[in-house]
């Protein structure tokens, strides 16, 4: 039996049900769940690590990413386009993609995510040009390699540029291929047991980009088979303009009458929806995942988060994709969503622990996960610590809780665990040559660009 003791935490701040702060306690897990907290434990492990200097948190869930798009990031050419535009543009780039592309776009990614507290990554994968091979069992392994727990997408579309759609022909495939394709993906990839390193969702990209009748049947196919729900809604106004022209309904209505609502159910974004739409999303229990710098980025809009909170909508943090985000990082996403919230709401916003409880405890509603997102005995071991002594955090240990959001922290944490395992040590991975990923996928992205 593999086992962890962390010894003698100076502030452990659990994000459970009774936001307990704890102090000068051991955590001690085994075989990657939580055995035991509390101070002088009387057991031993295979490694013990002194954490009297340290704040640990539990580690922050990613509700929505594409990771794909690290290799089309900081590209001159659509730093100023909106969403629309944005897309045209980089699907001739994303049409080339490949296995090696997505295996080390996501060693990548998931590491940079790892650095800096995530320990659970959600990707929806959407692009599957013909021919490029078992994408999803590529990602897979990739994040296997690492260490991260990862809630992987079979994402699809079916309206190319042809049809009234964005992406070009390439990319698109059949109701009947994507169907078919999701059932091989639940049945080889999908584990639903507590402590789950791999689970499935299914993951339309966006109502502009595929039918209803795919919309309709996925949604069946997913209850059938017992998984989860996700795709982009209310990101932009464009958006609310295409829905309102081809179906006569706002994007909520039209995507609830195609059975799309309900606490299985998340979107990306939900920037857009006005009070009633609120109302309807807290009644469902039809979750939001909150992307603020990649909405800030594409000029987008700023997400009702506020709003949604008082009303009781599930709110999850996320990156979105590295070329509407540029980063991986949920903690500067933590830090500049508390900030934005502020700017627009003052004394409504959610203070620095709401923030990092919406990274945690929310993000793991959105994906259904009742053993993480939390620091509590029977929980998975997933968490991060960071020593306190840093220079740039004197004078923050009034509130360690809001710190990571209200301060905010310069550079990797100390400490990644995922599952019991120490996957990042003293700001680095510990799992892979990080120096030989960075060359390897550096020469695989100057490829990929100069063959778009």
């Amino acid at each position: 039996m593999a086992s962890l003791l962390l010894r003698n935490i100076q502030t452990l701040i659990t994000c459970d049900e009774h936001d307990r702060i704890l102090h000068n306690v051991d955590l001690y897990c085994e075989d990657g769940f939580i055995k035991a907290i509390g101070p002088r434990l009387p057991q031993t492990a295979h490694r013990t690590v002194d954490a009297s200097h340290c704040w640990c948190y539990p580690g922050l869930i990613n509700t929505h990413h594409h990771l794909y798009q690290i290799f089309s990031r900081n590209l001159p050419q659509v730093q100023g386009l909106e969403l629309f535009d944005w897309l045209t543009a980089l699907y001739e780039i994303w049409k080339g993609l490949d296995e090696e592309v997505i295996r080390l776009s996501t060693l990548t990614g998931c590491g940079e995510l790892l650095k800096y507290g995530c320990t659970t990554c959600f990707d929806h994968h959407y692009v599957f040009p013909a021919g490029a091979g078992d994408l999803i069992g590529t990602q897979l392994e990739a994040a296997d390699t690492l260490g991260i727990r990862m809630f992987a997408s079979r994402g699809s579309m079916d309206l190319s540029r042809k049809d009234g759609g964005l992406p070009p022909d390439s990319v698109v495939q059949t109701v009947d291929e994507i169907l078919q394709d999701s059932r091989r993906v639940l049945e080889q990839y999908h584990d639903p047991r507590p402590g789950s390193m791999h689970q499935i969702t299914l993951a339309p990209c966006s109502p502009f980009s595929v039918s209803g009748e795919l919309l309709r049947q996925s949604a069946l196919l997913a209850r059938q088979y017992g998984v989860r729900l996700h795709t982009h809604l209310c990101e932009t106004k464009d958006e609310e303009h295409y829905t309102l022209e081809h179906y006569g309904v706002r994007p909520l209505e039209y995507m609830a009458s195609l059975g799309w609502t309900g606490p299985d159910v998340w979107y990306a974004h939900g920037i857009h929806f006005n009070d009633e739409e609120l109302r309807e999303l807290a009644r469902t229990g039809t979750g939001v995942a909150h992307c603020p710098i990649s909405n800030m980025k594409l000029s987008s809009g700023v997400a009702r988060i506020p709003e949604m909170c008082k009303l009781g909508v599930p709110v999850g943090l996320a990156v979105d994709g590295s070329a509407s985000n540029d980063g991986s990082s949920l903690l500067e996403e933590l830090r500049v969503g508390y900030l934005l919230h502020r700017l627009i709401s003052s004394e409504q916003a959610p203070t620095g622990y709401e923030m990092l409880k919406l990274a945690t405890r929310g993000s793991a509603r959105l994906l259904g996960r009742e053993d993480i997102g939390s620091l509590a005995e029977g929980k998975c071991a997933d968490l991060f610590m960071v020593d306190a002594r840093r220079l740039e955090l004197v004078g923050c240990s009034e509130s360690p809780a809001d710190a990571l959001a209200t301060v905010g922290l310069r550079g990797p944490v100390d400490l990644t665990v995922v599952h019991g395992k120490v996957v990042v040590e003293d700001g680095h991975l510990t799992t892979i040559d990080e120096a030989a990923i960075a060359e390897k996928a550096q020469s695989c992205c100057a490829a990929y660009l100069a063959n778009a």
